[in-house]
């Protein structure tokens, strides 16, 4: 069964970092790769950044790049998303799922809860 599980997540004050985890199981983590995804208030869910475990390609939106990156864990089966310079626009519940390589590939696990992620001003 895939699963993949959220956690990290809090308030912080504009500024500041945080690092999200993702642990996933029910996959070979080694051949697939792990998108980060987020829903802000009155939004839809939005891919942000992924990173692939065959070859450690990442990509990301415009809105993270330069502040995002994934670092990942393969011995453990996880991938984190560290994230620096947060601002009130981040604000979102945070969501990863295992997925193809190419950015606009569908993701294929089922929908976590998520970890919310407020940014105060």
């Amino acid at each position: 069964e895939v699963r993949l599980v959220e956690s990290g997540g809090g308030l912080v004050q504009a500024g500041g970092s945080l690092r999200l985890s993702c642990v996933a199981s029910g996959f070979i983590f080694d051949d697939w790769a792990i998108g980060w995804f987020r829903q802000a208030p009155g939004r839809g869910r939005e891919p942000i950044s992924c990173i692939s475990n065959s070859d450690g390609a990442t990509y990301y939106d415009e809105s993270v790049k330069g502040r995002f990156t994934i670092p990942t864990d393969k011995a453990a089966n996880t991938a984190y998303l560290q994230m620096s310079s947060l601002q009130p626009e981040d604000t979102a519940v945070y969501y990863c799922n295992g997925k193809g390589s190419a950015w606009d590939s569908q993701p294929f696990g089922p929908w976590g809860q998520g970890t919310q992620v407020t940014v105060s001003s």
